[in-house]
């Protein structure tokens, strides 16, 4: 009896000195934006888009070290501040509909790590994000800054089978490459 005491009392003692430091997502502190960005020759005419993706639950572990979150892609939110309302949910419209993330097929964005490795004053993640259906690997370097986890990654929509939207006969287009910009807070 006195052996188990002990042992419950290092294994908390251990959890308390960050040994084994494990933490839920805090989804209200936490931040994800993605940043989608124009092309073409008529380019000049149109705008890059920000668009708030709130994380819908997840957690991480420096020790060992992992991540894994999820995103709700019907709760996505274009917030394009120089456009009108009438603009922005047209945006909002072709973003969420069947020709971009299809948000009531495929309702959920999901990662996971699959390594995690010490790389200065940071980490290098490498893991699965599963988008519109489709699993493949990323990977993205993270800052810890006063206690935020922060980084960014870049994607290709045509990797998850995601065709950039064009206008006006492709003078103007959206980029291939997405970046996911985070900061991540435990509770």
């Amino acid at each position: 009896m006195q052996v188990l005491k002990q042992a419950a009392i290092v294994a908390m003692l251990l959890v308390f000195c960050g040994v084994a430091f494990a933490a839920t997502i805090d989804t209200q502190k936490s931040v994800l934006t993605i940043r989608v960005f124009k092309t073409g020759f008529f380019s000049a005419f149109a705008h890059d888009h920000e668009i708030n993706a709130p994380i819908d639950g997840g957690s991480f572990s420096e020790d060992p070290a992992s991540v894994e979150l999820k995103v709700d892609t019907r709760k996505l939110k274009v917030i394009d501040k120089d456009v009108s309302d009438n603009e922005r949910d047209k945006v909002q419209k072709n973003m969420q509909g069947p020709e971009v993330l299809d948000s009531e097929k495929f309702t959920e964005i999901r990662f996971h790590s699959t390594n995690v490795e010490k790389v200065g004053d940071g980490w290098h993640v490498t893991g699965d994000l599963d988008l519109h259906g489709e699993t493949h690997p990323v990977a993205f370097k993270v800052q810890k800054v006063n206690g935020h986890y922060q980084g960014k990654a870049e994607v290709k929509q045509k990797d998850f089978g995601i065709a950039p939207i064009s206008i006006a006969g492709g003078s103007v287009k959206v980029k291939n490459e997405v970046r996911i910009e985070f900061d991540v807070v435990g509770q």
